[in-house]
């Protein structure tokens, strides 16, 4: 006798024999007979009692029909069989449609979901077919009945769904040092360690694209500066072997020369060792050029993940005060600000410039020129953004100036905005990991589920209810994920499990990765604040003291519970302040089509990303920055602060340091600045004239504005999904 029913996305229900009844009936109303109860009866008692303890849905169904094929009522048999048919095509008819759109090359939210991918070309295509694929099994197999319910709601969005039975990680920190010191093996062949410039270089992009390729996520160097400082020296050791070879003469003695700059000077009037010393100084800068030309032309060509996305890459620097390591910095941003190709902005990798007093951001430091080169570059370029490593929650009582590891206990962080610094199982430090996964909290619905209650306490007190429950589903949702990720052998991520990740370089090729993996974090993220506060008390956190009081409570509120869940589960558990991109509108989609428009809340194709405030909220970028400022210290996964600023701001590197002086004073942790950039889609021409409409250069009209958006770049809007758009187009300029 039947018991238990096995449904089609795993889960095990009690048997019903009702649905039995219901759907034989339905096929008998399809017929010109019409009903029978009585064979209804048998039929259903027949398949009831000769069926096993445990069924499945199509097992129950096959009796069914042979059942009805024995029975005189032939009619029913064939109406049941297409009415089954027609279920089967309906269940397929949703991927079906998706699958079209992408082969029809629709410019639409599935195929525009990640801006920095073309799904266009054959490889984009084959990866969204492999992720709207693999999403439904990941619902029906791997996710608990809580979580699917949570999802299907609409009330939590877990990311990077479609790489979950991978059981991949995000993102990583690489040691760069290790894979230049050491080389590495990935794949068939293997890579010697470095002994120039120019080879750190390309093992440096090696390094960041192979391990693109075993992760979900991006990929980021701590220490860019620091990690190839060396190789400017054993660069210009070969400079002066070079000039033995030519003038018969030995500089072993020079080999080791204290040098304060690697500085171009002309070698007029110079005579002797000076004179030899200049010119392989020269010749090394030059080197170094190149290299950074050829690492930031590599990030921005070579291809991962199947040949249809340039790696999600990201570095770190501005700390190094040796000469070398200063000759990296100034030499990248040198190539950063000539451009790619025809003079274009790079869009990878992003750079971040780690600002730190008594280092590089009063006048009185080393770095401080490097440091105007960098705001002088961001002006132009977007990019370096500005890691605040002053800021109360990125120190740490480790570092030493005299340190010549120092970088260590450097915070450094992904370009989107993901932080891993704080280790309850390890060191304090962001070198070898990253994030593990993370999932996002709808609060903006949970808020428009409690605008009913009239009393506002009583409003507030119901949401708190709600958020509680919604952390406590995510909360488990990332411990089951770990608990899967954590299955994963070695010899599944052959770079990043044996010469990236911390504390792999003890795993075998067949040992499982639970024992080092707990050194990553795992994120709870949220969306929406300002929409959440719109609901809860009629304003946003930019309107009113009460609304950015409630906010902070909310923020905090979750942030302690990620404390809770650290002990209660044993992982690092931090709240994010989510770059959502296409989470933006998915969210605001579903919630209008239940709610309604509701103003300031559902009334645009998007909510608002994480804590900001309205990107249409008028606003000076000072008071932006006093709204934002108290939420850094709470979401430790990671946040970032934007300032928007009109006109042309390649002669105005001051603004971008006005920013940066801004987060110094709030004690923010992470931002960047957004401007005016045109460019011509035809020929790369780029300007900052916000009103070019034609291509100076060749006359085209294909004219884009390049834009960030969610802390990286785009080279295009074509790419861009449609709340994401909006929310472009909603962008209000932020005064100084």
């Amino acid at each position: 006798m039947i018991q238990t029913v096995v449904k089609r996305d795993g889960r095990i229900v009690g048997f019903n024999d009702q649905k039995i009844m219901a759907a034989i009936r339905k096929a008998m109303l399809h017929t010109e007979k019409g009903e029978d109860e009585r064979l209804i009866q048998q039929i259903t008692d027949h398949v009831c009692f000769h069926g096993q303890t445990q069924m499945t849905v199509e097992s129950i169904q096959n009796s069914v029909e042979m059942e009805l094929m024995k029975s005189s009522r032939k009619d029913v048999a064939k109406a049941y069989i297409a009415y089954r048919n027609q279920r089967s095509i309906a269940r397929k008819a949703k991927t079906r449609d998706v699958f079209l759109e992408i082969i029809n090359v629709k410019n639409n939210d599935i195929t525009r979901e990640n801006a920095n991918m073309n799904a266009d070309t054959p490889a984009g295509m084959m990866m969204k077919f492999s992720s709207e694929t693999t999403k439904p099994f990941v619902d029906d197999y791997l996710l608990s009945e809580a979580t699917r319910d949570a999802v299907s709601h609409n009330y939590l969005h877990v990311h990077d769904k479609d790489y979950y039975p991978t059981k991949s990680l995000t993102c990583c920190q690489h040691p760069l040092d290790h894979i230049l010191g050491e080389g590495f093996t990935a794949g068939h062949g293997s890579s010697r360690a470095a002994k120039r410039i120019e080879t750190a270089s390309v093992l440096a992009c090696i390094s960041l694209e192979t391990a693109q390729n075993e992760m979900h996520g991006g990929q980021a160097i701590p220490a860019f500066d620091f990690y190839l400082a060396p190789f400017v020296r054993s660069s210009f050791i070969e400079e002066l072997k070079s000039l033995e070879q030519l003038t018969g003469d030995s500089y072993a003695t020079l080999y080791n020369k204290e040098i304060d700059d690697y500085v171009k000077r002309p070698l007029d009037w110079l005579q002797g060792h000076e004179r030899i010393v200049q010119h392989a100084i020269n010749r090394t800068v030059g080197r170094v050029h190149q290299a950074m030309e050829a690492f930031i032309h590599n990030m921005n060509t070579i291809h991962s993940r199947g040949g249809n996305q340039v790696v999600f890459s990201s570095v770190n620097y501005g700390t190094d005060t040796s000469a070398e390591g200063r000759c990296v910095i100034r030499e990248l941003l040198n190539s950063t600000y000539d451009g790619v190709g025809n003079g274009e902005t790079a869009i990878f990798p992003i750079q971040i410039w780690k600002k730190k007093r008594g280092v590089n951001y009063l006048k009185e430091d080393r770095n401080y020129d490097l440091y105007e080169l960098a705001c002088k570059v961001s002006a132009r370029r977007f990019f370096p953004n500005f890691l605040n490593l002053d800021a109360t929650f990125n120190q740490n009582e480790a570092w030493r100036a005299d340190d010549p590891k120092r970088y260590m206990h450097e915070v450094a962080t992904m370009g989107c905005r993901t932080r891993v610094f704080e280790n309850r199982f390890g060191m304090k430090t962001s070198v070898g990991r990253g994030n593990l996964s993370f999932s996002t909290i709808n609060i903006v619905r949970l808020a428009i589920e409690c605008m009913n209650v009239e009393n506002k306490e009583e409003r507030i007190n119901q949401f708190f209810a709600k958020l509680d429950s919604m952390l406590d589903i995510t909360a488990q949702q990332l411990n089951d994920r770990f608990n899967f990720q954590k299955t994963a052998l070695a010899k599944q991520f052959p770079l990043v499990m044996k010469s990236l990740w911390r504390g792999a370089d003890e795993l075998g090729a067949d040992d499982t990765i639970e024992s080092v993996i707990n050194q990553g974090t795992l994120g709870i993220g949220f969306i929406g604040l300002a929409e959440c506060l719109k609901a809860l008390v009629g304003v946003h956190h930019g309107e009113s003291e009460e609304a950015q009081a409630l906010g902070i409570r909310i923020v905090d509120y979750m942030r302690n519970r990620c404390t809770e869940f650290s002990e209660k589960y044993q992982h690092n558990y931090s709240l994010l302040a989510t770059p959502a991109e296409g989470l933006s509108g998915k969210f605001t989609k579903i919630d209008r089509k239940e709610f309604g428009v509701l103003e300031g809340i559902t009334d645009r194709d998007y909510y608002t990303n994480s804590n900001h405030v309205p990107v249409y909220y008028k606003c000076s970028a000072r008071k932006k920055a006093e709204i934002e400022a108290p939420y850094h210290e709470m979401t430790r996964g990671g946040h970032i602060f934007y300032v928007e600023i009109d006109g042309d701001a390649t002669h105005n590197p001051q603004a971008i340091m006005s920013v940066v002086d801004m987060m110094d004073h709030y004690n923010m942790g992470y931002g960047s600045v957004n401007h005016n950039r045109n460019r011509c889609m035809e020929c790369g021409y780029e300007n900052a004239d916000g009103k070019m409409e034609a291509c100076p250069k060749c006359g085209s009209t294909h004219v884009d504005r390049l834009q960030r958006i969610t802390g990286y770049l785009v080279g295009t809007t074509d790419r861009w999904n449609s709340g994401k758009l909006a929310e472009l187009n909603d962008r209000v300029v932020h005064g100084l």
